[in-house]
């Protein structure tokens, strides 16, 4: 692979990063662009995973401050989390990923979906100021867990779904649920590349520099994350959602 491949690899991981700790749906940027430049499916969702995942640790570390005030709800979720992500990056390398790939855009919508009519939906199933600390574990570890799997195999739009499901369970502002999301898809994502390391499947080359601009666009899109107001937030995940379903399904279907 040439310089000019690496740096266009180099800029697609930095976006990715960024728009991970901002809304999610950041696979979708860096994966095309590792597929248009040579490397297989598989190996480019191995070496996307590993790379990206210094991407959500700078958007962790910006908003600290806001995941350590749920410090709780991290340690209930963090364990079937990071099973999660482990048992899809074995899923990823034992089987091909065609099938999957097919779902993504219906996941997608889905998830855009859900978030955007988190308050109905929410106010009809009767959630909302009663929901207590205990509510994560008793209600998300199942979800939780499945998006773990998604994130080890796949992870395109992790973040969007784990917002939506998070939103619709816990009552709470849309910076502390996106916090939440951060700090959870960084372990399922870290899960995942600890094993993804072992497997023969990463491209270190392209692995190394995105891992550094990943964890640039990574704090970039954190700190801006703190700028916007909830509502704005929310709009702009369910865009991105919405957005990034519309692409994939073309992709994958057309």
């Amino acid at each position: 692979m040439s310089v000019v491949d690496h740096v266009i690899a180099a800029v697609a991981a930095f976006g990715a990063g960024g728009v991970n700790a901002l809304a999610g749906g950041g696979t979708l940027i860096s994966f095309p662009v590792l597929v248009a430049l040579g490397v297989p499916p598989v190996a480019a969702n191995a070496t996307n995973t590993v790379a990206l995942s210094p991407g959500y640790l700078g958007g962790s570390i910006a908003q600290r401050a806001l995941i350590e005030e749920q410090s709780g709800r991290v340690r209930q979720l963090g364990v079937v989390a990071a099973v999660g992500g482990v048992t899809g990056s074995v899923l990823l390398v034992s089987t091909s990923n065609d099938t999957f790939r097919a779902l993504i855009p219906v996941l997608l919508f889905g998830a855009a979906l859900l978030l955007a009519t988190q308050d109905r939906l929410k106010a009809a199933l009767g959630i909302g100021a009663k929901t207590d600390s205990s509510a994560p574990s008793r209600w998300l570890a199942a979800p939780v867990f499945a998006l773990g799997v998604y994130g080890g195999f796949f992870g395109a739009g992790l973040g969007i779904m784990l917002l939506a499901v998070l939103g619709l369970v816990i009552h709470e502002r849309m910076d502390r649920l996106n916090a939440l999301k951060q700090v959870l898809s960084l372990i399922i994502n870290v899960a995942a590349a600890l094993f993804l390391v072992t497997s023969g499947k990463v491209d270190w080359s392209f692995a190394a520099v995105m891992a550094v601009s990943s964890l640039a666009g990574g704090m970039l899109g954190g700190r801006l994350t703190g700028r916007v107001k909830p509502k704005q937030l929310r709009a702009i995940v369910v865009t991105v959602g919405f957005v990034v379903a519309i692409v994939y399904a073309i992709r994958v279907w057309f």
